[in-house]
């Protein structure tokens, strides 16, 4: 199997829980956590890719204080999103595993279930 990342907040109990659904599989990730080590821009453009996600706004995380406090709404562009999920890592949707070229949002945890075959 390809190497698997997991892109971890501790704090989440979804992440908490995928995390554990993966070592209970086997598979020790390498754990990302993208609150301390932010994602580039790049890196969030590729993700989003290896999602399949069509729109950025698909990886934020709308509820959150610093979406209003970034100016973001229904009319804001991708390029919008994707510098304020850069900014302001607590917008993306977590957690996300990659495995390979092929990634999912671990929402719910079973999801990334496919992805370990």
């Amino acid at each position: 199997m390809s190497e698997v990342t997991i892109y971890h907040n501790p704090r989440c109990s979804k992440s908490r829980q995928t995390l554990q659904l993966l070592e209970q599989h086997g598979i020790q990730p390498k754990v990302h956590l993208y609150l301390q080590d932010v994602l580039s821009e790049a890196r969030i453009r590729e993700l989003l890719k290896q999602l399949g996600f069509s729109s950025a706004r698909e990886l934020v995380r709308s509820k959150e204080t610093a979406f209003a406090e970034s100016g973001l709404n229904a009319a804001s562009s991708e390029q919008q999103f994707i510098a304020a999920m850069a900014a302001h890592p607590q917008l993306i949707e977590r957690p996300i595993v990659v495995v390979g070229e092929r990634a999912k949002l671990g929402r719910p945890p079973e999801a990334i279930v496919e992805l370990l075959s």
